[in-house]
């Protein structure tokens, strides 16, 4: 059997491990034959001295051994360990040729707050954070079950980013979970800090501008996407965590149609894919009508329109392009800016250059309005990602519009159903249950029915447990 390496031997390599680490802390207890090697801001003060200073200032030589035998000093004897273990937060204690490991980890982290990218009118106000271990215990308090099972892997070279996968037993296909964590194991980067990253390492399709897993910062979204046999990912340092497999249409789902009246749920979700139509499209249409067919005017309105283009100098498509990107300017300084101020550069950046763009007649103020209804619609979509991954797409749809007209519309709605029936997420069709057909899930898809209808887990998961719930008569 190996011995373990002599104790100067050992400090002296994970001193050298660590050399030139100003923010490393060695101290020796030079009666008690014991050095202690930890980063200070890495551990919890408070338990540092309960756990470390005050127990070793009260002891002799002899009693140094007893003390280390206590539970919470695990004894290894691999070195890197100690290593990996110095970087978590815990204390490595040499003694007698010996390392011990003390977790006293407690690094700063932001206290549990409402999340401000995916806010409620009713429901819970409580949203993730940075912090793995507090995300983990708000998914515990909504989910008291020992089938609830967690496992853990380190993704990263250097930066060693300790990343969860959550699921129920007895509810998951066990083949999507070994499917992601083969993905995950797979992963070959030096650093992965943040579920965004992750999600584009294991994705099925990464030349898609659509997302194929959904990311959420709500523990009761989390815990329902649990329930319904999908996979959860948490991923250290990132207050985001993400649901596998997702379909095309979770992303237009909010958690507000659960909390309401099942009507007004219904409603709510039916608006939705409706501004997505028209975030897609209409200033598209406006392009297409303008350019090639006058004739699907009214008279009235085309009199009006004809008017309000007689000074722009520019066709339909370049005046169409021009706006959508001074939407998108305003846009992205509103979310850049501190929130004040970006609140006031979107209002009054929108007014006064679309009041001026028409006075200078740069642009006509049909269009001024069909803009600012798409750009209203995508602020409808819950899901931040599928709202600007529709307003890229919504150029390309204006380009073909100003090419061929309603035939580009058309061509253009076409190449999207066709890109989205090929896609998969976690080997899934992302476009159930239109494909293949599920009709029982279209209950809870394009309306929301009431819960007492809603018997079932979603098909996608193929789950083997479909039975969510059983109504008493």
């Amino acid at each position: 059997m190996k011995k373990n390496p002599p104790e100067q031997l050992t400090l002296e390599h994970i001193l050298h491990e660590f050399d030139q680490c100003a923010d490393l802390n060695h101290r020796t207890f030079p009666e008690l034959e014991t050095d202690i090697v930890y980063f200070p801001h890495s551990v919890d003060n408070t338990l540092f001295i309960q756990e470390i200073l005050e127990p070793f200032s009260r002891i002799q030589l002899s009693e140094v051994d007893r003390m280390l035998r206590q539970t919470q000093f695990v004894q290894i004897n691999d070195p890197k360990q100690a290593v990996v273990g110095i970087l978590s937060g815990k204390v490595a204690v040499f003694h007698g040729g010996i390392i011990y490991l003390l977790d006293v980890s407690g690094p700063e982290a932001r206290s549990v707050q409402s999340s401000e990218t995916e806010t409620v009118i009713a429901g819970p106000h409580d949203a993730f954070v940075e912090s793995a271990s507090t995300n983990l215990s708000l998914i515990r308090r909504r989910l008291k079950s020992p089938h609830l099972k967690i496992r853990r892997y380190d993704v990263g070279e250097i930066s060693k980013t300790t990343v969860y996968v959550l699921y129920v037993e007895r509810i998951v296909n066990m083949q999507l979970v070994e499917d992601l964590e083969q993905r995950i194991q797979t992963i070959e980067t030096d650093e992965l800090n943040d579920g965004g990253k992750l999600t584009q390492f294991i994705e099925d399709n990464p030349a898609s501008v659509f997302p194929q897993f959904l990311t959420t910062e709500r523990p009761d979204v989390a815990v329902s996407k649990l329930a319904a046999g999908r996979v959860i990912v948490i991923v250290e340092n990132s207050p985001t965590v993400i649901s596998a497999p997702s379909s095309f249409f979770e992303f237009f789902s909010s958690p507000d149609d659960y909390y309401q009246r099942w009507a007004l749920g219904t409603a709510l979700r039916l608006m939705r894919f409706l501004a997505l139509l028209i975030t897609v499209t209409f200033t598209a249409m406006y392009v297409s009508v303008t350019t090639f067919h006058y004739e699907m005017i009214p008279e009235a309105l085309l009199i009006t329109l004809a008017e309000s283009r007689n000074r722009v100098p520019f066709p339909p498509v370049y005046e169409a392009l021009l706006m959508e990107i001074m939407i998108e300017l305003l846009r992205e300084a509103g979310a850049r800016l501190p929130s004040k101020i970006g609140q006031t550069i979107g209002i009054v950046g929108g007014i006064v250059i679309g009041q001026a763009a028409v006075q200078a007649g740069l642009t006509s103020n049909v269009l001024i309005i069909a803009v600012a209804s798409s750009a209203i619609a995508s602020f409808v979509i819950p899901s931040y990602m599928m709202s600007a991954s529709l307003r890229l797409i919504r150029f390309v749809i204006i380009i073909l519009a100003g090419i061929w007209g309603n035939m580009g519309l058309v061509i253009g709605i076409s190449l999207i159903v066709i890109h989205l029936s090929g896609l998969t997420s976690l080997g899934t069709s992302y476009v159930t249950p239109i494909a293949p057909m599920k009709l029982r899930d279209w209950k809870d898809v394009f309306i929301r029915a009431p819960f007492s209808m809603l018997r079932t887990r979603p098909s996608q998961t193929e789950t083997p447990n479909p039975v969510r719930q059983k109504n008493r008569k």
